[in-house]
């Protein structure tokens, strides 16, 4: 029989990216599905390229590109430079390599889209890409995150897949309507996915939970360990942006809690305001870890949907910050709105200047949540079962 190729973005250095990616395997495993994910190393220059080029023409108004020019000048400055920042990045990225060479099964070497293309009625019974943002402006233009190398032949699945935001650019639009009207079978992780597609395509779609809400909690535990990685109580923080008020919040909670703060700290890039604001920052950590922080923690701090998810699967007090303030339409923020929704959550999303005696009189309804999960979880296998099953087209939930 042959195999499921899947399309992620495994080799991320971001935990949220790696362990959806990790999940996506988890889900087709479980499902005695024989699937390896493309090793992209051979043609990775080629879709790097392309990126390049979109973002060189792209105005930098928004939120998102702005981000990219930060990211971009972090990276420079941890290959280049031999300060404390740039040499803890390199422990950081050792982690995740190694999880990255333990955990994925990787295909074969591709050297090019099109090698990878016309291998594929030969090797694949189908090609699903998921999940994450595969279908922000940048990736649509590098033009893999499409499976349009993929021939007709072979059936096209796109699980929990986003665009990342609320509207496409015109150019992006127009490349979206045609990947979009070709794959075979759709799942969008947002609502706001769920509607470009119709706008874009003319396809009613479902939304689909993200790969990692597939499993539960104690699932997750097969590649963590069980002894807390952190010793006592602390606050686990856990922030992508680049926002004092957040970091603000967490110093007002352990004035209150007497719980130390534990952050993992520079993430995407260099953030000033992630300096001294934490008791301890440890670097050494993988996506495991990163689990194992969540599962351990008295309270989590995010700005971060995939911890938001944790917290959720291990029943952790959290308070979730929006990373955009802006109300953009290039901005992330409606899969967290779309999370909140399906697990029927509500007022965990903070600006920061909240009272904190009042934010920890909040409760959450975890069993209710858990209940709310089970039925998203189901429809949700019931979508990837039917897509796999069917090649010839969409089959609703």
């Amino acid at each position: 029989m042959k195999k499921v190729a899947i399309v992620s973005c495994y080799f991320q250095h971001n935990y949220g990216s790696m362990l959806q990616a990790y999940a996506t395997q988890m889900a087709l495993d479980k499902l005695g599905y024989e699937n390896e994910t493309i090793d992209i190393s051979g043609f990775n220059g080629e879709i790097k390229k392309a990126k390049m080029l979109y973002f060189a023409k792209a105005s930098l108004t928004s939120d998102i590109l702005l981000s990219k020019l930060g990211m971009a000048r972090t990276v420079l400055m941890r290959r280049f430079s031999k300060n404390e920042h740039a040499a803890n990045s390199h422990i950081r990225a050792e982690k995740f390599d190694a999880f990255s060479k333990k955990y994925f099964r990787l295909s074969p070497v591709y050297n090019s889209k099109a090698e990878l293309g016309s291998k594929c009625e030969e090797n694949y019974s189908a090609v699903l890409v998921g999940s994450d943002q595969l279908w922000l402006p940048g990736n649509i233009a590098a033009d893999y995150y499409t499976l349009n190398f993929v021939p007709e032949s072979v059936n096209t699945i796109a699980y929990a897949t986003s665009f990342g935001q609320s509207s496409l650019p015109k150019d992006s639009a127009e490349k979206a309507k045609v990947f979009l009207k070709k794959i075979k079978h759709i799942g969008v992780r947002e609502e706001s996915g769920q509607k470009l597609v119709k706008e874009l395509a003319g396809r009613d779609v479902p939304v689909v939970c993200d790969p990692t809400l597939l499993f539960t909690g104690d699932e997750w535990m097969s590649i963590q360990q069980e002894e807390p990685i952190v010793k006592g109580k602390y606050i686990f923080c856990y922030f992508l942006g680049n926002n004092p008020p957040h970091r603000e919040f967490a110093k007002r909670l352990k004035e209150k809690t007497g719980c130390k703060i534990v952050a993992l700290t520079h993430l995407d890039e260099f953030v000033k305001s992630d300096e001294e604001y934490a008791d301890e920052t440890p670097y050494d950590i993988d996506p495991a870890d990163f689990l194992n922080l969540i599962r351990n923690a008295e309270y989590v701090c995010t700005d971060s949907f995939h911890c938001s998810v944790f917290s959720i699967l291990y029943k952790k007090p959290f308070f979730t910050f929006r990373r955009y303030a802006r109300k953009t339409k290039s901005s992330t923020n409606s899969r967290l709105d779309t999370l909140f929704k399906l697990v029927g959550i509500s007022g965990r999303i903070m600006n920061g200047d909240e009272d904190i005696e009042q934010c920890l009189s909040m409760k959450i309804d975890f069993d209710r949540a858990e209940d709310n999960l089970e039925v998203v979880r189901m429809k949700s296998h019931k979508f990837l079962e039917n897509a796999l099953l069917n090649s010839g087209g969409g089959i609703p939930l």
